[in-house]
């Protein structure tokens, strides 16, 4: 996984690639213009799978636009100091060691229930195999 400037820097190579795909779309998309004077008729109009592109390169612009934006607010502000990043620092390790002690307790208790459900399996082999053997003697 890139770090995030590479990703924002991928992400506006991105946006420009679409920019300049969506002129050439256009392009040659666009129908004719007429010049006084100059009465050259092409042939050529536009069809309904050509028109589409406008749109597609429109939410794609968007959505890579909406990307950058979110690259750009995950970036580390500039202001934080070295003792506000140490005290967000011990409250993040305060923080993992409450739920690692939440975790123990959490394994604790299942590896007790566990014990019990074996233990209670245990007697109901050994009843099953009393029932079975008193069943062979009669």
């Amino acid at each position: 996984m890139a770090d995030r400037l590479t990703q924002l820097q991928d992400a506006v190579n991105q946006l420009a690639d679409q920019f300049c795909n969506s002129v050439g779309i256009l392009q040659q998309c666009s129908p004719p213009s007429t010049f006084a004077g100059f009465e050259k008729q092409l042939g050529k109009s536009p069809n309904d799978a050509q028109e589409d592109y406008a749109a597609i390169f429109a939410k794609l612009i968007a959505r890579t636009a909406k990307d950058i934006d979110v690259l750009i607010e995950s970036l580390p502000i500039e202001d934080s100091s070295l003792e506000l990043q140490v005290a967000t620092l011990k409250k993040l390790e305060t923080e993992n060691q409450d739920t690692a002690k939440n975790l123990e307790d959490i394994v604790s208790k299942g590896e007790g229930l566990l014990e019990q459900i074996q233990s209670a399996l245990r007697d109901i082999a050994q009843c099953q195999l009393q029932c079975q053997a008193m069943e062979s003697n009669t």
